[in-house]
C-alpha cells in the first residue's frame, strides 16, 4: 500500500536538486519524481525539461515511453499481469480482458474506489511458471482466470 504526496512543485525541485550532477539525470529524475508523488504529474514535465535544457515533448515522450511512468497515480494495490509470449500461449490474453471485464476497467484502470490498478506487463522472465502476475511486486505464477480473480479480489 502506497502513501504517496499531493504536487508540490517546491518538494519536486528538492528532489531534482541532488540527481541534476549525475550523467543522464532525467530518468532517476523521473523515477523519484514518481516515487514521492505516485505518478509523474503534467506540471513536472515543464519543470524538468527546463532544468534539464530539454523540450517538454522530449520529456513527455520519456514518461510515455516507459510503461513504469504513470500520468496519473496508481491505485493502492498494482496488478501487473504478463503479456509476453510464453503467458500468452497459456491464456494470459484471455484471461487479462476476462479480469479487466470483470472489473469494468481499461487496461491501465484503477477501480473507481482507488484499491486496485490492473496493468499489463510484458515478460516478467517467469516464463517456466505462465501465466504469471505481479501483485504490488510480488510474483505468482501458473495462474487461471479464478486465481487471477481471486489476486484482484484480494487486493
Amino acid at each position: 500500500m502506497h502513501a504517496y504526496r499531493a504536487w508540490d512543485p517546491a518538494r519536486a525541485e528538492e528532489i531534482m536538486g541532488p540527481l541534476l550532477a549525475l550523467e543522464g539525470p532525467l530518468l532517476p529524475i523521473l523515477h523519484a519524481l514518481q516515487g514521492e508523488f505516485g505518478h509523474v504529474p503534467e506540471a513536472a514535465v515543464p519543470m524538468v525539461a527546463a532544468r534539464l535544457n530539454l523540450t517538454r515533448a522530449e520529456v513527455h515522450g520519456v514518461v510515455s515511453f516507459y510503461h513504469d511512468f504513470r500520468a496519473a497515480p496508481a491505485g493502492r494495490h498494482v496488478l501487473r499481469v504478463c503479456q509476453a509470449e510464453a503467458c500468452q500461449s497459456m491464456g494470459a490474453t484471455r484471461q487479462f480482458a476476462d479480469l479487466l471485464a470483470q472489473l469494468g476497467l481499461d487496461a491501465g484502470g484503477t477501480t473507481p474506489d482507488g484499491r486496485l490498478t490492473v496493468e499489463p506487463i510484458y515478460c516478467l522472465g517467469l516464463c517456466a511458471t505462465a501465466p504469471a502476475a505481479l501483485l504490488d511486486g510480488e510474483p505468482h505464477g501458473r495462474l487461471d482466470a479464478g486465481r487471477l480473480s481471486e489476486l484482484a479480489a484480494a487486493a
